[in-house]
């Protein structure tokens, strides 16, 4: 353990110069739900919007970190939580880079999100709370989850064995049940255009 000979370096070049080099703030959109509620889906079309609009930005993926970054991981609580943990970290490091960074992860406590924000600075933290009624998730679930889930091949598995903790005040909810990818990404656009550039 390093501990106290850990001495964080300060660098010239701050996060306020690369917003200002790209012409827009750097923070997180952190999208959070159940599986299948469509968090990639609205993950991918935020980022087309803003890509189109000139911005810089980053997916973060729940399958992909999980095949990289955190492979180590298994999906007990304490990994779980470890896995937020260190998407928190590098959403840091990015949004210290000047990008904005969006995330899709499942995320079931609130804790661990509230751990996240607390990483980031005033107006870097985005919470998006994808609702979806599980039975509605249940019908999307291309993967399977779900029903190997209720089969009990797969264990600790959110919604069904294991529990989902609704943000209590997200910064944004789209209820993906009642609208269409578009209609939930055009809510999402008009409530994050304040934070793009107010620097």
């Amino acid at each position: 353990m390093a501990g106290n000979n850990i001495i964080p370096q300060i660098h010239t070049v701050t996060k306020h110069e690369r917003n200002k080099l790209l012409g827009n703030r750097s923070f997180v959109v952190w999208f959070t739900g159940l599986s299948g509620s469509g968090k990639s889906t609205l993950a991918n079309e935020t980022e087309m919007r803003l890509n189109e609009l000139g911005y810089l930005t980053y997916i973060l993926d729940g399958d992909n970190i999980r095949g990289g970054l955190n492979k180590d991981l298994a999906f007990g609580e304490e990994d779980r939580r470890e896995n937020i943990r260190r998407i928190g970290e590098v959403s840091k490091l990015m949004v210290d880079a000047g990008v904005i960074v969006i995330t899709a992860f499942i995320s079931p406590f609130r804790e661990d999100r509230d751990s996240v924000r607390k990483m980031l600075g005033k107006n870097e933290f985005i919470e998006i709370f994808v609702k979806c009624p599980i039975d509605k998730c249940e019908e999307r679930d291309v993967k399977g989850l779900y029903k190997k889930a209720r089969n009990g091949e797969i264990k600790n598995f959110t919604g069904i064995d294991s529990p989902y903790e609704e943000p209590e005040n997200p910064e944004i909810t789209v209820d993906t049940g009642l609208h269409t990818p578009e209609e939930s990404t055009d809510i999402i656009m008009e409530k994050i255009e304040p934070f793009l550039n107010n620097q």
